[in-house]
């Protein structure tokens, strides 16, 4: 998989905490350590896509047209469709 270079900066009091987290030996360098941060926030973004889609198979239907279900945006689609988060 090839990547493409992103730089990020951290606010000075962060960089501290980062350093440790490599030197705790779990992550090899900081860009693992955000990586896996990005990793687990992707997870849980989803996670919570997947309960409230489970929820709205308890409520009313939700209804897609064809152009919806053919669309790119087919999660978006559905996220607005979606009763609010509580």
């Amino acid at each position: 998989m090839a990547s493409s270079p992103i730089q990020i900066s951290l606010p000075e009091s962060l960089t501290p905490y980062v350093e440790a987290q490599v030197e705790s030996g779990f992550y090899g360098n900081p860009a693992e350590y955000v990586r896996d941060l990005i990793l687990d926030d992707r997870d849980r973004r989803l996670t919570r896509l997947e309960d409230r889609l489970l929820e709205a198979t308890k409520g009313e239907a939700i209804e897609l047209s064809d152009e919806d279900w053919e669309s790119d945006d087919l999660i978006e689609i559905l996220r607005s469709k979606l009763p609010v988060a509580r």
